[in-house]
C-alpha cells in the first residue's frame, strides 16, 4: 500500500467528516492505487463503484485542500471520470 493512498483516506476522511454521500465512489490516484468511498467513508482499495475519478495525486491533494474545485478539474481534463456524472456531482458537492 502505498503512503500517499493511505495519506488520501485520512484526509478524505477528515473532509467527509459529518457529510453524506449516499452512493460508492473510487478515486485511482495514478502510480499510487486507489481508494474507495462508500456511504462517506473512504478505505484503500477498489469495489465496485458508481462512479470512478482519476487524477494524479498532486490534483486529489488540490481538490481536498481547496485550492482546485472539481467541477473545474474536470472540465479542465485533470480529473477523468468513468461512470454516473450524478454520483460524481454528489461527491463534489460532499468535496466543496
Amino acid at each position: 500500500m502505498s503512503d500517499v493512498v493511505q495519506e488520501a483516506v485520512t484526509a478524505l476522511n477528515e473532509r467527509m467528516k459529518g457529510r453524506s454521500f449516499d452512493g460508492t465512489a473510487m478515486f485511482v490516484l495514478t502510480g499510487e492505487g486507489s481508494l474507495f468511498v462508500d456511504r462517506g467513508e473512504a478505505r484503500v482499495g477498489e469495489g465496485p463503484a458508481e462512479v470512478t475519478l482519476t487524477a494524479t495525486p498532486e490534483v486529489f491533494r488540490d481538490i481536498l485542500e481547496g485550492r482546485l474545485n472539481a467541477t473545474s478539474a474536470f472540465m479542465s481534463g485533470k480529473l477523468a471520470l468513468d461512470g454516473d456524472m450524478g454520483a460524481a456531482m454528489r461527491l463534489a458537492s460532499v468535496l466543496a
